[in-house]
């Protein structure tokens, strides 16, 4: 079946954000963007929900204190929408597409089935993600929730003694401090493969064709055989502070900007 999307932002959109939310409704979504503040200039066809029902702002604070004048620091937003992608396949919410997945497909899928792709070789991605909502991933991470001090059930030794050598010299004593990616595509690895899931993932191209070289989509570039493979459904972009930066004529943000832009 076509799939609702669902996604999270905090704060405001940039220009290839706007940009791949319109390619998401163009590929025929109901998409909805969950926020703690409404957000002015969303695409037509992108609908804005109350972020607070589905994970109180106050959960932020098991991740980190915010700043003196509230706002999150440095990796709150990242690890906090780890934790809200799995409250609302709790709450079979839909589909979760990263707001800067373009998508160049309808995404299809079982409801009945986990519906993700590999990032790399040997790690999953967590930009585009659908789990049942009683998933033994989904599960653990909503027993996660409920725990004080956020620390996995999944967590591997590695990272086990390196939170315990820091808090035993005097360092912090928070799990979040110790890797940005602690809860996103290495968790859900790490639990699929516990549950036997691994088998479901997608290939790489699917969705992560150029997460890794960014300048395949910003640089000019010939890019046919890329949006005319059918087995890429979608462009996981992670702009990394380019959002709002001009497209380069002739390359794929161009392109994606001319078929998606504002009407």
């Amino acid at each position: 079946m076509l799939a609702d999307v669902v996604t999270f932002w905090h704060g405001s959109l940039d220009a290839l954000r706007l940009t791949c939310l319109r390619s998401q409704v163009a590929a025929g979504h109901k998409v909805t963007l969950y926020s703690f503040d409404p957000i002015a200039g969303l695409p037509d066809g992108v609908g804005n929900a109350e972020a607070e029902a589905i994970l109180p702002h106050a959960f932020s604070e098991k991740i980190r204190p915010p700043q003196p004048d509230g706002s999150w620091r440095d990796w709150t937003t990242l690890q906090f929408s780890d934790f809200f992608r799995m409250r609302l396949m709790a709450e079979s919410a839909g589909l979760w597409l990263d707001p800067d997945v373009l998508l160049l497909r309808p995404v299809e899928i079982n409801l009945a089935k986990p519906y993700f792709a590999w990032e790399h070789p040997r790690r999953l991605g967590n930009s585009v993600l659908y789990l049942p909502s009683r998933n033994p991933i989904v599960l653990a991470f909503e027993r996660l929730i409920e725990q004080e001090e956020l620390i996995p059930e999944w967590l591997g030794l590695r990272h086990r003694l390196t939170f315990f050598l820091r808090r035993l010299r005097g360092g912090s004593n928070r799990l979040s401090d110790i890797r940005v990616s602690l809860f996103g595509p290495g968790a859900l690895t790490a639990l699929a493969s516990r549950t036997g899931e691994l088998r479901f993932a997608l290939p790489r191209k699917s969705f992560y064709a150029i997460h890794a070289e960014p300048k395949r989509f910003f640089e000019r570039s010939d890019f046919s055989a890329l949006i005319g493979d059918p087995a890429v459904i979608g462009l996981h972009i992670s702009p990394k502070g380019r959002g709002n930066q001009a497209p380069l004529p002739g390359s794929l943000y161009a392109w994606a900007s001319d078929r998606f832009g504002a009407s």
